[in-house]
C-alpha cells in the first residue's frame, strides 16, 4: 500500500509536470491557426477570433484556465468553437474498442510464440518466429496496412477495404470493418512484445532453480507452468499494458489507411489546421493514460513477481 501510495503521488506530479510540457509545447508550434482561419476576413477579424478563444492573453493564465478546465473535466474549445470533449467522445472510444481488440488477441498470441521461441531458443522453430517477429517490427505501419488491404480486401475481397461506419453508431455493429484494422495492430505490436517475452522466457529457462527442477527430473510442462511462467509474466503484463495504450497513439496511420472513425483522422486535421486545443487535449489524454498504464504495470510486476516464502513458528 506505502508503494502504491508514493507512486500515486508521483505519477500526481508527472501529470502536472506533463501538462505544462503539453501545452507550451503545443502554443510553440510554428503557425498561427487564428490568422490562417480568418486572416481573409481582416485583422478585425483575426482580433475578435482570438479574444473569443482567449489567445490574447499571456501564456501563463491560459496555462492556469486549462489546468483548471483539464481538473473539471473541459477539454477546452476547439478553434473551430466547438467543445473539443463533443469533438473527441466518440472519436477517442472507437479508437479505444480497436486498441482493446487489438490487446485481446495480442496477449495470447505474443505470449504464445515469445514462450515457444525462448522455449526452443537457438533451435529451428526460434530462429523462424524470432525472424518473423523482428520483420514484423521494422514494417512500417502504412506499408502493412497497405498490404492487408492488397491481400485480403482487394485480392480475396474477404473483408471491405474502408471501415464505413453509419453515422451515430459503433463499430460493433458492423464487426467485418474491425477485422483489417484489428490485424494491422496486433502485427505491429506482436513484433515488439514476442520479442520482449521471448528474452524473458531464455532468461527464466537458464535461472538455477529451473535448472534444478529438471535436473530432478519434474515434467518439462509442470516446469514451465511452475517455474518459467511466474516469471515471464511481470515483463508480459508490463509490455501489454504500455502497448495497449501505445495503440491508441500509434493507430493514426492505420486508421486512415482504413479510414476508421478514430482520433487518427481528427488528429490529423487538428494538426494541419493548427488547431492548439484538440493537439492539447489529445497529447494531454495519450500521456496520462500511458502514466496509468506504467502505475498499473509496477503494481502488476510487484503482485506477480514471484517471492521467497518462509514459514516461521
Amino acid at each position: 500500500m506505502r508503494a502504491v501510495i508514493i507512486r500515486l503521488v508521483t505519477a500526481a506530479g508527472l501529470l502536472v509536470v506533463l501538462s505544462a510540457v503539453v501545452f507550451v509545447g503545443v502554443d510553440l508550434l510554428p503557425g498561427d491557426p487564428v490568422t490562417a482561419r480568418f486572416g481573409g476576413q481582416g485583422p478585425e477579424a483575426v482580433a475578435e477570433a482570438k479574444a473569443r478563444l482567449g489567445l490574447d492573453r499571456p501564456l501563463a493564465e491560459r496555462y492556469q484556465d486549462w489546468l483548471t478546465g483539464l481538473v473539471h473535466g473541459d477539454l477546452g474549445t476547439s478553434a473551430s468553437g466547438r467543445p473539443v470533449a463533443a469533438m473527441l467522445s466518440d472519436r477517442l472510444g472507437n479508437s479505444v474498442l480497436l486498441a482493446g481488440l487489438a490487446v485481446a488477441v495480442l496477449v495470447p498470441v505474443s505470449l504464445l510464440l515469445g514462450v515457444i521461441a525462448g522455449v526452443r531458443r537457438g533451435r529451428a522453430s526460434d530462429r523462424a518466429v524470432s525472424t518473423g517477429m523482428l520483420l514484423l517490427a521494422s514494417i512500417p505501419e502504412f506499408v502493412l496496412a497497405g498490404g492487408l488491404v492488397l491481400v485480403f480486401a482487394v485480392g480475396l475481397g474477404w473483408f471491405p477495404a474502408v471501415s464505413l461506419v453509419p453515422a451515430g453508431a459503433s463499430p460493433l455493429s458492423v464487426p467485418e470493418v474491425l477485422v483489417l484494422p484489428v490485424a494491422g495492430l496486433t502485427l505491429l505490436a506482436v513484433g515488439y512484445t514476442g520479442r520482449l517475452i521471448r528474452a524473458a522466457t531464455a532468461a527464466a529457462i537458464r535461472a538455477p532453480h529451473v535448472e534444478f527442477l529438471r535436473l530432478n527430473g519434474i515434467a518439462p510442462g509442470v516446469v514451465l507452468r511452475t517455474a518459467v511462467l511466474p516469471a515471464v509474466l511481470p515483463v508480459a503484463v508490463q509490455v501489454w499494458l504500455t502497448s495497449g495504450v501505445g495503440l491508441v497513439g500509434g493507430a493514426v496511420l492505420v486508421e486512415r489507411v482504413f479510414d476508421y472513425p478514430g482520433i487518427g483522422d481528427v488528429l490529423v486535421t487538428a494538426v494541419q489546421t493548427g488547431d492548439l486545443p484538440v493537439v492539447q487535449a489529445l497529447a494531454m489524454i495519450l500521456g496520462a493514460a500511458m502514466l496509468l498504464a506504467l502505475l498499473l504495470a509496477d503494481i502488476a510486476t510487484h503482485a506477480l513477481t514471484p517471492t521467497l516464502r518462509t514459514a516461521t513458528r
